[in-house]
């Protein structure tokens, strides 16, 4: 039996929030946040974890970018969202109980307020909640450490892209664990 904060692949949603060109310019380092990213998305794909990935007002912020959508599963259309929550979108919720999901990894921009909200309100749903720290990223650094310390407080575990692969798998006799382990390297 494996310890409830491990994530289990028949358990776990990847939820990617906001990663579009509007801060593309202005998060620090956001190419390496995008590949990051993409990284995660093609693993959680391999395992065949579902994947959900928002936009905030599109229209303003622009499309989510191009490293992401090139490694999105075929079909999957990121979902428009006004609210900071991607609880706050329309189908979201719905989407996760198709899923039949307890477990959500989140990722994205920015930390202290898409990504800590959409935590919050994960957590306040009964989903226990993971954040990917090597993948999400605000304007300033106080904003993203401000935004992981108030996540933490409130009971979301702190991961990683190859921790969560690593989880998900549990074993190297995994038949998808060369393919993963060729991703990460």
């Amino acid at each position: 039996m494996a310890h409830p904060n491990l994530l289990d692949r028949k358990s776990t949603a990847l939820v990617v929030i906001d990663v579009q060109e509007a801060f593309r310019n202005v998060i620090p380092q956001f190419e390496q946040i995008a590949v990051r990213i993409s990284t995660a998305l093609r693993g959680f794909h391999i395992l065949e974890v579902p994947i959900i990935v928002t936009e905030q007002y599109p229209k303003g912020l622009g499309p989510t970018v191009e490293e992401i959508t090139l490694s999105l599963p075929e079909g999957n259309v990121p979902l428009e969202k006004r609210a900071f929550s991607a609880c706050g979108a329309g189908p979201f919720m719905k989407m996760l109980e198709e899923f039949d999901v307890s477990q959500i990894v989140i990722c994205g921009i920015e930390t202290h307020v898409c990504v800590s909200q959409t935590a919050h309100d994960l957590l306040d749903a009964g989903f226990d909640v993971q954040v990917l720290t090597n993948c999400v990223a605000s304007r300033f650094d106080h904003d993203r450490e401000a935004g992981l310390s108030k996540m933490y407080g409130s009971g979301v575990d702190p991961s990683s892209v190859e921790m969560a692969l690593f989880e998900l798998m549990r074993d190297s006799s995994h038949e998808k664990f060369k393919e993963i382990q060729a991703l990460i390297k």
